[in-house]
């Protein structure tokens, strides 16, 4: 079984930062890619930012791109989203998620997911 688990949401202001960290148990993790899905209310859950575990590759939403990044810690079977410049519209459920075929920006591709945290950032 594998678990996901995210931490680091919070309520901030626009143009502040946050880091998110999704901490992975369980299983190796070293063919998965691991990615950012955040779920704003009444609205489907979208692709924010991806990395390929081994190669580091990273993938991220043109919505996003020049403010969020993704990094992982291999060490610590860590992945982090750093969000800068945050907007209103940033305000959502961030979930992390583990694919085992490779899949990046398509939500149906991940097999595990955690139980989101919550960023708001206010106006």
């Amino acid at each position: 079984q594998v678990q996901l688990v995210e931490s680091g949401g919070g309520l901030v202001q626009t143009g502040d930062s946050l880091r998110l960290s999704c901490a992975a148990s369980g299983r190796a993790f070293s063919a998965y890619t691991m990615g950012w899905f955040q779920q704003a209310p009444g609205k489907e859950r979208v692709f924010v930012a991806a990395i390929t575990w081994l190669g580091g590759t990273t993938y991220s939403a043109d919505s996003v791109k020049g403010r969020f990044s993704i990094s992982r810690d291999n060490a610590k079977n860590t992945v982090y989203l750093q969000m800068n410049s945050l907007k209103p519209e940033g305000t959502a459920v961030y979930y992390c998620a583990a694919s085992k075929s490779g899949g990046v920006r398509e939500k149906g591709r991940y097999d595990y997911w955690g139980q989101g945290t919550q960023v708001t950032v206010s106006s």
